[in-house]
C-alpha cells in the first residue's frame, strides 16, 4: 500500500466546512466497480440507482462529545480525545495533543468538576491512558465537560457550531462511543429512507464505533499500515437478514466504509457474518478480496488515507483515482460534510 498511489489533486476550497440546508441534498456520483463513473446524480434519488431487494446496512454509532481541554500543572495546555474506556475504572485511552514530555502521575485539570492523572503510553500504537477523578458521576461529567470532536478539516476556532450538534450525527445514532461520525450515514433523512423502502430496499444496522483510526494517515515506507482496534457488534436480527439476502442472490449494500469494515471483520471466507461483538482492526487495501459487500455508499475521502485505500481496493485504484478527479474538477464537496459516491 503505497501511501503515493493513493494520491490526487484538488483544491482545498471544495472541503465543506458547513452542511447543506438538507442532508439529502448533495451531489451522488455513481461509479462502476473497475470502469470508473457512470452518472452525475443527487443523494435524494439514491433509491433510482439501488435494486428492488437490495439490503442496505447502516452504522448506527452515536458520535460521543469526545474532545477535552486541560491544563498542566505548569500553564502548559494539552488536549485528549478520549477514544474508549481502559480496563481500570475511571481510566480512558485517548490520542493526546501537546504532551511530549508529561511524565506518569502527572495531574491535569480540564475543568472544576474534573481532574485527570497521566497514565502515559498503552500497548496499542499512538494511543495515551489518562485515570479521571470526577466531582459526581464521571460518565456525566465527561458529556457534560467534552466537546464534539469534529474533524480538523472543518475550521472552527471557537468550537463547534450548534448546527453541528444536530448534523455531525446521522439519524440512526443510537450507540454512543465513536470518536467520529459515520459520515455516509449523515446523507440519510427519513424522506429518502422511505423512497428507499418504496423501492423495496430493506435497511438494517450494524455498530461499529469509530476510532482514532480515522485520524491516522499511511505511513510512507510501511508494507503494513496497523490502526488501534475499533469496538464492533453485528445484531443478530442483522446476521440473519444477511442469510436471508445471500440465499436469494440480493445484494448487500452498506453505507460507508466503517460498515464494510464491520461487515469484513464479521464473515468468514463464505461470506457467512457472524453475530456478536468483537474489535477490529482490519485495513482494507489493494488485493483484498471482499466476502460481505456488494455494493457501497460513501464520501468522498482524505488521500493517502486508510479510507481511501479501502475504497479503491473496492472499486479498482484506477477507476476510483479517475473519480476523484473527475469530482474534483466538477465541483464536488469532499469530506465529511460532502457529497457521496455510489459504488457498484
Amino acid at each position: 500500500m503505497d501511501p503515493a498511489a493513493l494520491d490526487y489533486p484538488f483544491d482545498p476550497a471544495q472541503i465543506a466546512q458547513r452542511p447543506l440546508p438538507e442532508r439529502d441534498g448533495g451531489r451522488l456520483m455513481v461509479v462502476e466497480r473497475g470502469r470508473g463513473v457512470a452518472a452525475h446524480a443527487a443523494v435524494c434519488n439514491l433509491a433510482q440507482w439501488l435494486r428492488p431487494g437490495d439490503l442496505l446496512v447502516v452504522n448506527d454509532a452515536e458520535v460521543m462529545p469526545a474532545r477535552l481541554h486541560g491544563r498542566r500543572a505548569s500553564g502548559g495546555s494539552v488536549e485528549a480525545l478520549l477514544t474508549e474506556p481502559g480496563e481500570s475504572e475511571g481510566t480512558w485511552r485517548c490520542l493526546a495533543r501537546r504532551a511530549g514530555r508529561m511524565h506518569d502521575g502527572e495531574r491535569l485539570r480540564f475543568a472544576p468538576d474534573l481532574e485527570g492523572v497521566w497514565r502515559g503510553a498503552t500497548d496499542d500504537g499512538p494511543l495515551r491512558e489518562i485515570l479521571f477523578v470526577a466531582d459526581g458521576d464521571l460518565g456525566a461529567v465527561l458529556r457534560r465537560r467534552g466537546e464534539l470532536p469534529l474533524p480538523p478539516y472543518i475550521r472552527r476556532p471557537d468550537g463547534p457550531l450548534p448546527e453541528d450538534h444536530a448534523r455531525y450525527q446521522t439519524v440512526f445514532a443510537r450507540v454512543p462511543g465513536a470518536v467520529a461520525a459515520p459520515t455516509a450515514g449523515l446523507h440519510f433523512t427519513p424522506r429518502l429512507l422511505a423512497a428507499l423502502a418504496a423501492r423495496g430496499v430493506e435497511v438494517v444496522a450494524v455498530t461499529l464505533l469509530v476510532g482514532p483510526a480515522t485520524f491516522l494517515p499511511l505511513r510512507d515506507g510501511s508494507a503494513h499500515h496497523a490502526v488501534p482496534a475499533e469496538r464492533y457488534d453485528v445484531p443478530a436480527s442483522t446476521a440473519a437478514a444477511i442469510a436471508r439476502a445471500r440465499a436469494a442472490s440480493r445484494r448487500i449494500v452498506a453505507v460507508g466504509t466503517t460498515t464494510v469494515r464491520a461487515l469484513e471483520s464479521a464473515s468468514d471466507d463464505d461470506g457467512a457474518t457472524r453475530p456478536g461483538p468483537g474489535r477490529s482492526a482490519l485495513v482494507i487495501g489493494v488485493g483484498y478480496r471482499f466476502h460481505a459487500v456488494d455494493a457501497l455508499v460513501t464520501n468522498l475521502h482524505l488521500p493517502r488515507s486508510s479510507l481511501l485505500a479501502l475504497v479503491a481496493a473496492f472499486a479498482g485504484t484506477e477507476a476510483i483515482l479517475a473519480a476523484y478527479r473527475a469530482a474534483s474538477r466538477d465541483g464536488y464537496r469532499f469530506y465529511s460534510y460532502g457529497d457521496a459516491m455510489l459504488i457498484q
